[in-house]
């Protein structure tokens, strides 16, 4: 194994201690791993999707799929594991909490998995932050996959919506709070229209049509008197995964398409997907959308969570930004304005830089730790302490934050994996050839997948090594190696010739699809499209990289859209081109 040189200078000084104040995409949460056979014929993974988060007593509650227990957070950064099986004994199903719903009631919580047969029990509780769950009731009669309520307190009423089908609508109805069983109306809500909106047709760039498209994941939110109903569509493997969203002023009727659709969107980028979610609030009243996001290397069903904020804009018109979403992002704080973001602002510094290893397995190529595709990943020849990364930024820059981004390569766990933990050193450099410890989480006892580290004070450097000390199962392996912060050099001008090709309205054509082109920057990493349709409400947005064209195939047939482009590199962002607006 290749030897590296180490002058130990600094061990630790530039971590901070205090409270973490940003985080990024996927969330860093010790993901289980899949307990079904047939999902890791191809290698065993961790995995999870449709989550939910609800706020509880001044605390944050994190469900999602077949995790043998939940989450819990004070801060939306740092997150309790509490293991617990909901599953009655008798259940011969490997699915433990399939797609979960939770919502608040009055004093107390309450959580229920997916099924479709009449003996589930729905449970509840005061506290949460403890297995203090009690069975609310034994055998809940609706047999409701992919869940979701909503606790009207104006109205004193409780409301479930549920379904996941590409043939049958959403269904919806309301739950008798004395009894907590339906009384027996069952409404049909709302069906997909993939004939007139594009991001709903199946594939994974919506062109892929041998199924119908799949409806799934409802959640409602009410706001400011209006019923948001939304959905997931069109399916959970492709990165177009995304979440739209119905209007009413009745929560079991007339729910009608809102204009800006899908409302939470991200195909492009490292952490792509944003479907089958769930809307809340923090702390301080400003709202989030948690989401799916997709992986799919091992298993079709392969997947991690993002949060995204969210929000409703003047004309209660329902937003989530997900413009560089998958990049250091700010925690909740109060007076935010989530319609501009809450991004730091630091960029990323390694994408396509030259990188080394210490050893390589197989076509596991080093450079997939760079490339920006979660999917993709570089795994040395062994999980052994010693193994090593190293990547070169191209110029001494500034370091604010890095996230670490761990692949499973020869993984043994199946379902929860409890008491194991990462434990790696990160070495900075000037030069590649006089090192110093920059962060060291050698004696780590968590188990961190997608560890995120803020510098409490930037950093200075060119190269950066992390070397291996130990892995909880499998080979060390990496799909991202992610270093945020400022370079010293130019950021990208203004793009050029930037057109959006599309069908014309009088003529027979795919008006679902259009063709984005541009002339390429010479100092762009990438670029992110903003569209929408109003000017004033550009609140999609696709990131690319290293390209100079992009098939949007996302559009709805009926309506009008204008777009926008900016380019981006390590040392920041263009300032964006003029409107235009596509008939």
């Amino acid at each position: 194994m290749k030897k590296f040189l180490i002058s130990i200078l600094v061990c630790c000084s530039f971590v901070s201690m205090a409270q973490q104040r940003t985080y990024c995409n996927p969330i860093n949460i010790d993901y289980g791993y899949t307990p079904i056979p047939n999902l890791y014929a191809h290698g065993k993974h961790r995995a999870t999707a449709d989550p939910v988060i609800v706020n509880f007593k001044g605390k944050y509650f994190l469900f999602s799929t077949n995790q043998w227990g939940y989450w819990w957070s004070e801060d939306m950064y740092n997150w309790n594991f509490v293991p617990r099986k909901f599953l009655k004994p008798d259940a011969n199903v490997y699915d433990e909490l399939c797609a979960p719903a939770a919502f608040v009631m009055k004093d107390e919580m309450y959580l229920i998995g997916s099924t479709h047969g009449p003996h589930f029990s729905l449970f509840k509780t005061k506290d949460g932050t403890t297995d203090d769950w009690e069975v609310a009731v034994e055998d809940f009669k609706v047999g409701a996959w992919d869940p979701g309520f909503l606790y009207d307190e104006e109205r004193d009423k409780l409301y479930l919506y549920w379904g996941s089908s590409n043939e049958f609508p959403l269904l919806g109805t309301e739950i008798n709070i004395e009894t907590m069983q339906s009384e027996g109306f069952v409404k049909p809500m709302i069906s997909l229209h993939p004939e007139d909106h594009g991001w709903e047709r199946f594939g994974e760039y919506n062109d892929n049509t041998f199924l119908q498209p799949f409806m799934e994941g409802a959640w409602m939110t009410k706001y400011n008197g209006k019923y948001y109903l939304q959905y997931g569509a069109p399916a959970t493997e492709f990165s177009g995964y995304a979440d739209g969203v119905y209007v009413s002023e009745d929560p079991l009727d007339l729910m009608k398409y809102q204009k800006h659709n899908p409302f939470a969107y991200k195909p492009g980028g490292f952490a792509r997907g944003a479907g089958h979610g769930a809307t809340y609030q923090d702390h301080f009243g400003n709202w989030w959308h948690v989401s799916t996001v997709v992986l799919g290397q091992k298993d079709n069903f392969e997947r991690r969570i993002g949060i995204w904020p969210s929000g409703f804009d003047k004309d209660d018109v329902m937003y989530c930004n997900t413009a560089y979403g998958d990049y250091p992002t700010y925690l909740p704080q109060n007076d935010a304005d989530h319609l501009k973001g809450l991004f730091t602002g630091w960029m990323l510094l390694n994408y396509n830089k030259p990188v080394q290893v210490s050893s390589t397995l197989g076509g596991y190529t080093p450079n997939n730790v760079v490339d920006e595709d979660l999917k993709t990943y570089w795994s040395a020849q062994t999980g052994n302490k010693g193994e090593w990364f190293q990547t070169d930024l191209g110029e001494v820059s500034s370091i604010h934050a890095i996230q670490i981004n761990y692949a499973d390569q020869d993984a043994e766990f199946e379902g929860k994996s409890v008491g194991v933990s990462h434990q790696y050193k990160i070495y900075s450099s000037n030069d590649g050839k006089k090192w110093s410890v920059l962060i060291d989480k050698s004696k780590n006892k968590t188990d961190v997948p997608h560890d995120y580290i803020e510098l409490d004070k930037a950093a200075k450097a060119r190269y950066l090594k992390i070397e291996n000390i130990h892995m909880p199962t499998g080979k060390f392996a990496l799909s991202g190696f992610r270093v945020f912060g400022k370079g010293s050099s130019e950021k990208p001008n203004k793009v050029e010739d930037f057109m959006v090709l599309r069908a014309d309205p009088n003529k027979y054509g795919e008006r679902r699809s259009s063709w984005i082109r541009w002339k390429q920057n010479n100092l762009a990493d990438g670029y992110v499209i903003y569209f929408g349709k109003d000017p004033d409400k550009l609140y999609g947005s696709i990131m690319v990289y290293n390209q100079n064209d992009y098939f949007f195939t996302g559009m709805d047939r009926t309506d009008a859209y204008y777009f926008q482009i900016e380019a981006f590199n390590n040392n920041g962002i263009s300032s964006r081109t003029e409107i235009i607006k596509v008939d």
